[in-house]
């Protein structure tokens, strides 16, 4: 993994619904319309706008991503991929799951014109993806994209936790040493 690939990925902790990027991207359900933790936060800081646009856009399945205008948030577009629900898939297929969720927005974001991205910690709440995984999964899918396409100039990684934040510094740090 080239090092300027990785130098491109940040990892903070804090409130997504602040970031001031191109694109955030929001761990959705299927419907689109809001629900609980970050799909929940986006949908209440955007506004009623955000809903009703997300109305016209007849859902999402697990993997895909679709954007949206950002409404009252400080970034230009909503990014939403619905990330897989952790339980009763085989780990392999729930890896692979999660990592198109993060390809397939950075592509989706990217084609809208975004050169900023923050992401949330995908399917790690409800959805119980186990934190260590997902976090490799989020960083490994995103420097694999990031180094066939150099539109996106910087992804976020803005966790809830101090320990979602460890561990996503964790995985950027464990990829920068095998490129060493």
């Amino acid at each position: 993994m080239n090092a300027a690939i990785l130098d491109r990925m940040q990892v903070v902790e804090g409130d997504i619904t602040a970031e001031s990027v191109d694109a955030i991207v929001n761990a959705a359900n299927e419907t689109l319309l809001g629900g609980g933790g970050v799909d929940g936060a986006i949908h209440r800081a955007a506004g009623p706008g955000l809903r009703e646009e997300c109305a016209q856009l007849g859902g999402c399945l697990p993997g895909q991503a679709k954007v949206t205008g950002a409404y009252d948030l400080p970034a230009r577009w909503v990014v939403h991929t619905v990330g897989p629900v952790f339980e009763g898939l085989k780990p392999d297929d729930a890896d692979r799951l999660l990592g198109a969720s993060y390809v397939n927005a950075l592509r989706a974001a990217a084609e809208a014109g975004a050169r900023s991205v923050a992401f949330p910690a995908i399917s790690t709440g409800a959805y119980g993806f186990p934190q260590d995984r997902a976090a490799r999964v989020a960083i490994l899918s995103v420097a694999r994209a990031l180094e066939t396409d150099d539109r996106i100039e910087a992804v976020r990684f803005v966790c809830f936790s101090p320990e979602a934040a460890r561990l996503h510094r964790a995985a950027i740090e464990a990829l920068r040493q095998l490129s060493d």
